[in-house]
């Protein structure tokens, strides 16, 4: 095996550099990966330029990358279900097992999760990374190395719109047109959603969306009144929202998403924001309007696989920047100043590991 384990390392705030470090020894419940394709985060782009992403800090340097899918290089000896060759998907967030979370089913509450590129965890922005073997999924060959990598925010849409129960006739009310939000419209469409309108502050998001299948979309700017915009989703809607996802978390989002959903419904909130936030709870209260948070996700990556192998979803137009790993520092910037939708970093040269070009 080549010795060449080149790792895109935060240094520190604003120092991201690409530096050699050790090819991991795997321990016999684990596999060794060779990595393939890497999206960036907006939480990436959190840590790179301020060393945090809400109450998690960098204090030492770490690898990046966690939205990421690779091929098995080397197994431990209780790995049965994957092989030398095998193209997988890699759930970034590994859990205890043991604890109260776990044992009932709620492992992404695990107080001991050991999560990718959340500090002091490193990522798997590099060449060779090694993963619990129960936490990386193999991939049909029709599903590619792109679509694996990006199971990671589908997962985070799934999992908002199976805590709210979103099902057949719903009516959805999505802020922000972001990867996030866009991951959770079609997970709401995949679900039986009737009728979904997506809302964001560029238009050429919204465009995106509706090609991606939004059936309305309203361009919210800064000065927008808040009363007016609660009385537009309404009137587009033809209704109030049975189920509203916050997927920017910014204060005039949160508070849209209490202020127009309908009385008795569900407001989740998807996206990270500030610490604390300013919301009209007892109007939302007075209506029980149910107050849902939402942190990564919880036995979702077979499901959102599942809804992209069988074309469920249809999550290959969302990559729409790629990078070599040498250029890590262009990704980077290129999603810190919003363009496109997802940037996707390939490790090794795009399509080496897909069985057919795409």
């Amino acid at each position: 095996m080549a010795q060449d384990n080149l790792s895109a390392l935060l240094v520190k705030p604003k120092d991201l550099r690409l530096v050699q470090t050790p090819i991991p020894e795997i321990q016999e419940d684990e596999v060794l990966l060779r990595m393939d394709s890497v999206g960036i985060c907006g939480s990436d782009v959190h840590y790179w330029q301020s060393g945090a992403c809400g109450h998690f800090v960098l204090k030492e340097p770490m690898i990046m990358g966690h939205e990421a899918a690779g091929v098995v290089a080397k197994t431990g000896s209780k790995v049965k279900h994957l092989k030398v060759g095998d193209r997988v998907a890699i759930e970034p967030g590994v859990p205890c097992r043991y604890c109260d979370f776990c044992k009932t089913g709620r492992y992404n509450l695990c107080p001991d999760m050991v999560f990718c590129a959340t500090p002091p965890v490193h990522g798997n922005l590099c060449r060779y990374y090694k993963q619990a073997g129960d936490f990386c999924y193999k991939l049909p060959d029709h599903v590619s190395m792109e679509e694996g990598a990006m199971l990671e925010p589908l997962a985070v849409g799934v999992h908002a719109c199976r805590r709210a129960g979103v099902t057949t006739g719903h009516t959805i009310l999505v802020l922000g047109a972001g990867p996030i939000g866009l991951m959770t419209m079609l997970s709401a469409r995949a679900m039986g959603a009737a009728k979904v309108l997506i809302t964001d502050v560029l238009q050429s998001r919204l465009d995106f969306a509706k090609q991606m299948g939004a059936d309305h979309t309203l361009l919210v700017g800064k000065d927008s009144n808040e009363a007016d915009l609660v009385k537009k989703v309404h009137e587009i809607l033809g209704c109030h929202p049975d189920v509203s996802f916050d997927a920017s978390g910014v204060v005039s989002t949160v508070r849209l998403s209490l202020l127009a959903t309908k009385s008795g419904g569900k407001a989740l909130m998807v996206g990270m924001g500030s610490p604390e936030v300013a919301v009209p709870l007892a109007g939302a209260v007075a209506r029980e309007v149910d107050i849902l948070g939402i942190f990564r996700y919880v036995n979702e990556y077979p499901i959102a696989l599942s809804m992209v192998a069988s074309g469920q979803v249809n999550i290959k137009p969302l990559v729409t920047h790629h990078f070599d790993l040498e250029q890590t520092l262009e990704a980077y910037e290129t999603a810190r100043q919003g363009q496109g939708i997802k940037v996707m970093i390939h490790v090794q040269p795009r399509n080496t590991n897909n069985p057919v070009k795409f």
